[in-house]
């Protein structure tokens, strides 16, 4: 009649299996959002590399400059063990990450680790919670990042599309800074003499400074070349890990949308050119024209800079190309196309930055809401600018009265710690490391942005503010004209923080709240104070542990533009910083 029977082995051979498909089921399901575990390593060694002419040494991680991709997706765990070869001290920060409940892995040397000495490792762990996008990994110690640097690459969890057009390519692109000097010398001068530091001889794009002819002698191999096809999109993530420079960034004839900045997606808007401090990442979208053009399109990248220092004014430049068959066929068809540049803004044009700063927008929209606090529990008021510091006897530096320029935050100019910050904190040893008396405003009243007091001395230590779990904060960091006025792309650490309000001049306590954007305001980790005015983040302190905040042009960090904050553990044990990791380095 058509029926099968079965015999009883063969009866419990067949359940069997269905029981096996039954129980594996849950687990294939949650296997498309498991998390994955990834391991680097990161050997810190020595490499001879050659730009403009000359060859040098360079630290590096696994001889690679610029450093390794580290790629994961939402919600994995990272383990990056890290081995120095060299004979500096090292530390590596994961810039960006939120390092919830995981402050031991966030990297800033004496902040919250001891660097790793020579002939030492420590393994970075941490999980990438609720962030997707282009965030990079940099050393946090002395001047060492020059070289040591690399992009972080966050994708969405698996079978989660992106909020714009799928990209045909997705293509990083650092902007860097390079100096025929080792780094390390320059900035040792210029501590024991008070004065400047030299600034670098060259930009860089992906590590080389462009070509040759056009703006920088002999660099013939040193071209960064993106080659599309046409009628395609290309994700471009943009890093800028330049030490001393906000950079302007454009390609000739062709339109960006910027989708994304500091990985959080943004409201996309059109543009020709984008602006990015050091420490931001901004991801753009470069549609191609429909058909070859019978062109080679030069990408370049020079300074914002609005203070009263020199800067190293030179562009960078890559080139974009398009594939066609001829190309393909014959590799030197492109080089006999004509070579059209883009317009960059003039190096000063403050009113292009704020503008461009305006425009980023967060999405704010069911899926990816903005959670910004509405109401505020602490508010801080801080001045961030330049100042002078008195030099010790047996120094002679070039200042008037032996003086040299100092950088400060509330007329604090930070002292770092001997000990680690967060060790100290974790382990109730603050005593002769740090105090909690950082000025919640500054120490008096002035015309921040205009003629500047007569005593411009800054005091020095090491403080920091401490604030219990879950605290909502709001701060306003204030430009100061003292010495001259210039932008800060200040850097907060283990927190994303909304920018609610920007503008020109003395923040007026009284009129401008009343403009906060508090619908869709931007939400960043890196945001640049404009030059001669004021901008104001809140962030809700919901990361135990010791964070820094810092300026993210590294010669305003060794003068001192920076400070730390406490968050206290809160009340649940889900809310308390676990104990440090067993090879966490000593001091």
């Amino acid at each position: 009649m058509g029926f099968a029977y079965l015999s009883f082995p063969s009866f419990l051979s067949a359940m069997f299996l269905v029981l096996c498909a039954v129980s594996i089921l849950p687990q294939i399901t949650h296997a498309k959002h498991a998390r994955v575990t990834r391991h680097y390593k990161f050997n810190i060694k020595l490499q001879n590399v050659t730009r403009l002419c000359q060859t040098k040494s360079i630290v590096t991680v696994n001889g690679q400059f610029p450093g390794p991709r580290v790629i994961a997706r939402e919600g994995d765990r990272l383990v990056i063990k890290v081995v120095n070869h060299v004979q500096y001290n090292v530390s590596i920060h994961w810039h960006g990450i939120r390092q919830l409940k995981s402050g031991w892995a966030d990297g800033p040397a004496y902040i919250t680790q001891c660097p790793i000495q020579t002939g030492q490792s420590y393994v970075y762990n941490f999980t990438v919670i609720g962030q997707r996008g282009t965030l990079w990994w940099h050393a946090h110690i002395s001047w060492l990042r020059a070289t040591l640097y690399g992009p972080i690459v966050i994708l969405p969890k698996r079978h989660v599309p992106y909020p714009f057009p799928q990209p045909h390519k997705e293509v990083p692109i650092t902007l860097g800074e390079w100096w025929k000097a080792d780094t390390e010398a320059v900035i040792n001068q210029a501590t024991q003499t008070g004065s400047a530091p030299n600034t670098s001889d060259a930009h860089t794009i992906n590590g080389l400074p462009g070509l040759p002819g056009l703006l920088y002698n002999c660099s013939a191999k040193d071209t960064f070349k993106l080659k599309v096809k046409p009628g395609k999109t290309y994700l471009l993530r943009l890093i800028n890990a330049a030490l001393n420079d906000e950079m302007f960034f454009s390609i000739a004839n062709h339109t960006l949308t910027v989708v994304e900045a500091d990985a959080v997606y943004v409201k996309p808007f059109r543009t020709n050119i984008v602006l990015i401090t050091p420490g931001q990442t901004t991801n753009v979208l470069l549609k191609t024209k429909p058909k070859a053009p019978n062109a080679t399109f030069v990408i370049a990248a020079r300074p914002f800079a609005t203070g009263p220092a020199t800067f190293d004014n030179t562009t960078t430049t890559g080139m974009l190309e398009y594939k066609t068959i001829s190309s393909l066929t014959n590799t030197k068809s492109n080089s006999k196309l004509p070579l059209l540049r883009p317009v960059l803004p003039k190096f000063n044009d403050t009113v292009f930055a704020a503008n461009f700063n305006t425009r980023i927008r967060s999405l704010a929209n069911a899926k990816f809401p903005a959670k910004l606090p509405k109401t505020v529990d602490k508010h801080f008021f801080f001045t961030v600018g330049l100042g002078l510091s008195t030099c010790s006897k047996n120094q002679s530096c070039q200042g008037p009265n032996n003086t040299k320029v100092a950088a400060a935050i509330n007329n604090v100019s930070f002292v770092m710690p001997n000990i680690a910050l967060l060790q100290s904190h974790f382990f109730n040893k603050s005593k002769g490391v740090y105090t909690t008396d950082f000025p919640t405003n500054p120490p008096f009243k002035f015309n921040y942005t205009g003629t500047a007091p007569s005593n411009i001395i800054v005091t020095s230590g090491t403080k920091v503010l401490v604030l219990p779990y879950n605290t909502s904060v709001e701060v306003v960091l204030q430009d100061t004209s003292i010495i001259g006025a210039e932008s800060h792309p200040l850097h907060l650490h283990g927190f994303n923080f909304f920018i609610v309000g920007q503008g020109v001049g003395n923040f007026d306590p009284k009129k401008d709240p009343s403009k906060f954007n508090l619908v869709d305001p931007a939400e960043r980790n890196t945001a640049s104070v404009p030059s001669g005015g004021w901008v104001a983040i809140r962030f809700i302190a919901d990361n135990p542990g010791v964070w820094f905040m810092h300026c993210h042009l590294e010669v305003h960090t060794s003068w001192g533009l920076k400070m730390a904050w406490i968050v206290q553990d809160g009340k649940q044990h889900n809310q308390k910083l676990p104990p440090p990791p067993f090879d966490l380095p000593k001091c």
